[in-house]
């Protein structure tokens, strides 16, 4: 048997995570994959950092991942954003910051590929929302399935003779079609469920499911306030924005 989650964009949010992490253990998975945004926004880079290196588990980089391990300029980035980038930078340490750094932007493993933004340009940070980004993606999918995050949106693109995609909660792999699968958020919902989200992808029996569960959020919201961060980023948790 094997059954993989798949997490992204824990964004520094500790209580979100520690949840996942014991739903993943009743789900009885057997691996677990990140497809990147480790720190950024929330309060507990370092300890989310620490768990999940300390897993040995694939994970890719995503642009927080980049910036925060980084001593480049954040010109051009929204305040919150900035903000929480430079307070992220001030906890993390050299050691961190190498670790974020030697991620890669892809990865393939065990027949699917990782991504945090998207095929076509992994590196640029661009978003998929729509069918005419996932198909640029997909031109350069060579496993049937590849999971990405970024965008904190749950979403399915399937392509056979044509690309269509859409919400979903579980559905069954087909042979010959192409999958890009977005697992939405575990610490920064936005798709207006204001809960922590993940995916189990059962390889044994080929089906995708999507997980979404309640934490201690007022516990994360308080720490948000008390580092000092903006507090916009303690009430879109609430929203699920």
């Amino acid at each position: 048997m094997m059954k993989y989650a798949i997490i992204a964009d824990i964004h520094a949010n500790l209580e979100a995570l520690e949840v996942v992490l014991d739903d993943i253990k009743t789900q009885g998975c057997t691996h677990v994959a990140c497809l990147g945004d480790v720190v950024g926004y929330n309060a507990n880079p370092k300890e989310c950092l620490e768990i999940i290196r300390g897993m040995n588990i694939p994970c890719v980089k995503g642009n927080h991942d980049e910036y925060c391990s980084s001593e480049e300029g954040l010109e051009g980035f929204n305040p919150h954003a900035e903000e929480a980038i430079q307070w992220t930078r001030s906890q993390l340490s050299e050691d961190d910051r190498k670790w974020l750094r030697d991620l890669k932007y892809m990865r393939m493993i065990s027949g699917f590929t990782l991504v945090h933004a998207t095929l076509d340009g992994p590196q640029r940070w661009g978003y998929v929302f729509d069918k005419l980004a996932a198909a640029a993606s997909m031109t350069y999918q060579n496993t049937g399935v590849c999971f990405f995050g970024h965008t904190h949106v749950p979403l399915a693109f399937v392509k056979d003779s044509q690309v269509r995609g859409g919400t979903y909660s579980k559905f069954k792999i087909e042979q010959g079609k192409k999958y890009f699968v977005n697992v939405g958020s575990v610490g920064q919902s936005r798709d207006g469920v204001a809960k922590a989200t993940y995916v189990v992808f059962d390889v044994t029996e080929g089906t995708i499911e999507l997980r979404r569960l309640d934490y201690d959020m007022a516990t994360t919201q308080k720490k948000i306030v008390d580092a000092g961060l903006p507090p916009r980023l303690a009430e879109r948790l609430a929203q699920g924005r």
